[in-house]
């Protein structure tokens, strides 16, 4: 337990449970909040089906469903050996790596994204990740009120007061926690209200995994060297990139001084690449119905052995053998060579990540953690660990608990809050009408679009892009960025109502004019009712008219459209000032509506 985490604080009893659902696997974590007691954290180990005695952390992400769409078995029991005759005779379709599909596009590749199971048919990600999570919040409540003393009592204290954290890769984005929230209402862990959403919360995998190494004392060596460390959350679907140093001028807080990576070379694309040559190399063979049950083996027995040399896959009887295929006593003989190819673009992408991570730091990355399921392999922390002693940097893999340390870190962010600044990874703007500059190259390259505001009597040139919130900026929880904005109009009524839509630029270089070339993506609308202020407006006079030769008589409303980061959400707002005092519209969340890929396309 970190030092500094005092007694909580609230006035009842209040439940924190975090749900990391994984590509692979999932875990759930809690911490239970008595009035005037230290939280402490802890994990469930006991699901229903599982194979382990004494329990595991985690349970496959999976889920049956029959023909009708009925959900018959998740997690743990979806994988007894008993159910397989029934899932055939029924034709249940299971669901598996399903997190996938929400990725963001920005994240996608071609590599990728033909290797991710469909989703079954009739369901959305939303309906899996809903039914999947509702099954986590069934598994949570047996564990707590079967562990704990009085423990249907305990349980019924917290039920109404529960607090959720909801862990998603680096890469997840405001659609995708838009997605999430959905699926959290519709499993019925709270109310599709504000006071229910606000219950839920979101952190990214690397965040948590460094409040678990926080938690764990791992972090305390390497920032006495004064440098950075760097967080590498190699999971089944993604890997997760994210560096970390001390605030300064604050003891125990910290800040990221790097954007924060994600990239799609989780350790299900090894058994991918596995399945893909094994299909080719037994094709035309007796053995070709055979590759499924060896890339079952691969995956759950063989993969994280692996390191360099022959690997020995058992799939069949011991009658099975064809020595030209190195198949002898029904096991097949991997190369080592050809398992290295498995790896290969998995490891090469991280040690890339690795060193861009430490080229962009904001101070000197001195020690990297690898943590996540994949880092149990031995072949992966050897390529890696190779590839950093040059740097002069320290690699460690904690011994214990690897994968609990997404859901573990993921109570501790809530509890600990230990990041207060993080970085932002795109351009942040609005599109807007600037004035027109016979001096400027730029404005002349656009003479043909310039036009005459009827107001003003001036000429402006639309389709400027006006940056709010620049890329790779530290940005504090409680900072805020804000640009200011005029409207101009004959009729004071027209300026009653003010929207701005809130853009991304995800492109390189400073982007100077809107352009549709697929590097900028809506975000969202803002409005505001400042019909209040409009009645005080004094009318202004245009300096001249290019059209009448006159001065024409206007109104003019100035406004801020605001953005700020929060906890982990990026939020837009308009203010203005009434009668002196600051009003501001709702706050809106800022998400890209269509970077969700669609795979039903």
């Amino acid at each position: 337990m970190p030092s500094g985490r005092g007694p909580y604080g609230g006035t009842t009893r209040k439940l924190v449970l975090a749900f990391d659902v994984g590509t692979t696997f999932s875990g759930i974590s809690y911490s239970i909040l008595d009035p005037g007691q230290v939280p402490e954290i802890r994990g469930v180990t006991r699901f229903p089906a599982q194979e382990k005695v004494g329990g595991s952390s985690k349970i496959p992400t999976i889920i049956y469903y029959d023909k009708s769409g009925k959900v018959r078995a998740v997690g743990a029991e979806a994988t007894r050996d008993e159910l397989q005759d029934l899932i055939e005779e029924e034709g249940w379709v299971k669901a598996e790596w399903f997190k996938l599909h929400m990725r963001p596009k920005s994240i996608s590749g071609p590599n990728s994204i033909s290797d991710i199971p469909p989703l079954p048919a009739g369901k959305s990600v939303i309906d899996i990740f809903s039914d999947y999570i509702r099954y986590l919040y069934t598994c949570a409540k047996t564990y707590i009120t079967d562990s704990h003393v009085t423990g249907s009592k305990l349980w019924a204290s917290v039920e109404s007061n529960i607090e959720y954290v909801l862990t998603h890769p680096n890469g997840w984005e405001g659609a995708q926690q838009q997605q999430m929230r959905r699926a959290a209402v519709k499993a019925g862990l709270v109310p599709d209200n504000d006071e229910g959403h606000a219950r839920i919360r979101f952190v990214t995998e690397g965040e948590a995994s460094l409040h678990f190494c926080i938690r764990n004392g791992l972090t305390t060596e390497a920032l006495k060297k004064g440098g950075g460390v760097l967080i590498v959350d190699a999971g089944g679907g993604t890997i997760d990139l994210s560096a970390y140093g001390e605030a300064p001028n604050k003891k125990g807080a910290f800040e990221e001084i790097a954007t924060p990576q994600c990239h799609l070379q989780g350790s299900v694309y090894v058994t991918a690449r596995a399945k893909a040559f094994l299909h080719d190399f037994l094709k035309d063979t007796k053995f070709a119905d055979d590759v499924e049950a060896m890339t079952t083996y691969f995956d759950k027995s063989a993969k994280l052995t692996f390191n360099s040399n022959p690997l020995f896959i058992k799939f069949g009887s011991a009658r099975d053998r064809d020595p030209k295929l190195r198949i002898r006593g029904g096991q097949l003989t991997l190369l080592g060579e050809h398992v290295e190819e498995f790896f290969e673009p998995s490891v090469s992408c991280i040690v890339r990540a690795i060193k861009m991570q430490c080229i962009t730091a904001r101070k000197p990355v001195s020690a990297v953690f690898l943590v996540g399921g994949f880092s149990a392999s031995e072949y992966l922390f050897t390529k890696v660990k190779e590839a950093v002693q040059p740097l002069n940097i320290d690699l460690c893999r904690p011994d214990s608990h690897l994968n609990k340390a997404v859901a573990d870190g993921a109570v501790s962010f809530y509890l600990d809050h230990s990041v207060s600044v993080r970085v932002s990874r795109y351009i942040y703007g609005t599109k807007c009408c600037i004035r027109y500059d016979v001096n400027d190259l730029e404005h002349l390259a656009r003479s043909s679009s310039a036009f005459l505001d009827a107001t003003e009597g001036q000429l402006y040139l639309p389709n400027a892009f006006d940056v709010i919130l620049d890329k790779d900026v530290q940005v504090s929880e409680t900072q805020e960025f804000r640009r200011t904005y005029y409207r101009s109009a004959k009729d004071r009524s027209d300026l009653a109502e003010q929207a701005a839509i809130i853009h991304c630029y995800r492109g390189t270089g400073q982007p100077h004019w809107f352009e549709h070339d697929g590097l900028f993506t809506n975000l969202c609308t803002v409005e505001a009712d400042t019909s209040a202020i409009c009645k005080s407006l004094s009318p202004q006079r245009s300096l001249n008219s290019r059209s009448s030769g006159r001065p024409q008589r206007y109104f003019q409303i100035a406004f801020d459209v605001v953005l700020s980061f929060g906890l982990t959400e990026l939020k837009a707002q308009i203010a203005w000032k009434e009668d002196g005092v600051e009003k501001r519209s709702p706050a809106r969340i800022v998400y890209d509506v269509v970077d969700v890929v669609d795979d039903t396309e």
